[in-house]
């Protein structure tokens, strides 16, 4: 029966090229405001730290803003679970649209949420609500869009369509960047921390509501297609760690450090410049904004050089550049005033973090077969990225409130260590993939 199913999936009618790419742009498109909305709390949180946790003290406000952060990735898990399962059982499609559904309730609530002056502790309690329905869209986002890209991409141009996984999701957060810059353009410093960080919460939740219906519009893979005849269990946490556990501690595994990495050099990076390094806020946003772009510029290039060299050595690059340089790149930032010094080294930090970024969706999908690939993307990923990536900038805070900052950067780097163990003790998925149809 099996392999009677492997042949009906390598078989299968691949998709014409219109209508892979249409739909690759359209769960791209998505993928993009998904995660704009995400990361709109961070580009924004200088502004509303002291809205609802008024201490007057920045660290203090910083650490508190970051904890919620924090517990939005608590929720990820939990969405990864739901909707990895959903996305198995219903298809990719339909966990696409349910996903941004929550993120617009989420980012609209932030956005018309009084401040702690208004309504006191409630304040915070609305705004950590909003954060936990945000958790949950992005938990099943990340499996559902990495899962869709990867099977609707052709098995020779796997890795760089793939990769617009990660150009959409670093889209989102320049998009956020660009809001903060025009903002900041626009509005007083006054009006900006007074009510203008509302507006890029509006915008999120409004564009959030247009790709509703675009995701409405997208076909499914055929790769759902084919499991949907196959008589095995039912995706679940369960079937998960009971039949595929040595691949979904793989997935937790190989993510670890490269989530950690990924938040240390984006999100944390703002805040890093202004309350390390001594810049403006506005210096800050602009140096953050241009190192990104360049950042995601350069994942197509790396996913297409994973469909010819393989995904092993794409990631073994960036675990061992990761070991030697995150140490002495935070350290040369850190004791900058110059903004191109500090453009050149979180560049390149960027630059070696897009060793994992750019690939680590199509790895992940290729580990497991169709009818539990979902699951099997979000869950372990969710997991680890709670963990790790979630925590970022608050443990980098911590170290820095203790006085030991540079205790951060050992840690990124023992957990990029951790990692690149992984990298070379795995199979090249590229070589060993469970993705059959073209």
């Amino acid at each position: 029966m099996d392999n009677l199913a492997g042949i009906r999936e390598t078989l299968a009618a691949a998709p014409d090229k219109n209508t892979r790419l249409k739909s690759i742009i359209g769960g791209s498109a998505g993928n993009l405001v998904e995660w704009y909305d995400w990361y709109v709390y961070s580009a924004f949180t200088l502004y509303f730290a002291p809205i609802f946790f008024p201490s007057g003290d920045q660290t203090a406000e910083l650490l508190s803003a970051a904890a919620v952060f924090a517990v939005g990735f608590l929720m990820r898990p939990i969405g990864a679970w739901f909707m990895g399962i959903y996305s198995d059982r219903r298809g990719r499609k339909a966990g696409l649209t349910l996903s941004v559904t929550l993120m617009c309730l989420g980012s609209l609530l932030i956005a018309v949420t009084p401040g702690h002056d208004s309504i006191g502790v409630l304040a915070p309690a609305v705004l950590v609500f909003a954060r936990l329905l945000q958790g949950l869209s992005v938990g099943g986002e990340y499996g559902a869009s990495a899962t869709y890209l990867s099977e609707m991409a052709g098995k020779d141009r796997r890795g760089f369509f793939s990769s617009f996984q990660y150009v959409t999701l670093i889209s989102g957060q320049l998009l956020a960047l660009a809001v903060l810059i025009v903002l900041q353009r626009v509005l007083t410093p006054e009006q900006l921390s007074a009510w203008g960080w509302r507006i890029p919460f509006a915008i999120g939740g409004v564009l959030a509501v247009v790709v509703f219906y675009i995701r409405r519009g997208l076909v499914e893979t055929q790769s759902f297609k084919n499991a949907q005849g196959e008589s095995k269990p039912k995706s679940s946490g369960w079937a998960l760690f009971a039949h595929y556990p040595r691949e979904a501690f793989l997935v937790l595994g190989l993510t670890a450090g490269g989530t950690l990495a990924f938040y240390a050099y984006t999100t944390y990076m703002q805040k890093f410049l202004v309350n390390t390094s001594g810049f403006s806020k506005e210096a800050a946003t602009e140096i953050t904004t241009l190192a990104l772009l360049v950042f995601m510029l350069c994942q197509p290039l790396a996913g297409a050089l994973s469909d010819r060299i393989g995904r092993k050595p794409i990631m073994v690059g960036f675990g061992i550049l990761g070991v030697l340089f995150t140490y002495p790149l935070f350290s040369a930032i850190a004791a900058t005033n110059d903004p191109y010094a500090a453009f050149g080294l979180a560049l390149a930090g960027l630059l070696i973090v897009t060793g994992y970024t750019s690939i680590n969706a199509v790895v992940k999908a290729e580990l497991f077969p169709a009818h539990i690939r979902a699951l099997g993307v979000a869950l372990p990923y969710a997991l680890a990225n709670t963990i790790f990536g979630g925590t970022a900038e608050w443990v980098a805070l911590k170290f820095k409130q203790v006085g030991y900052e540079s205790g951060f950067f050992w840690y990124v780097t023992i957990m990029i260590g951790l990692s690149l163990i992984i990298y070379l003790r795995m199979r090249d998925t590229k070589h060993h993939s469970h993705i059959r149809e073209d």
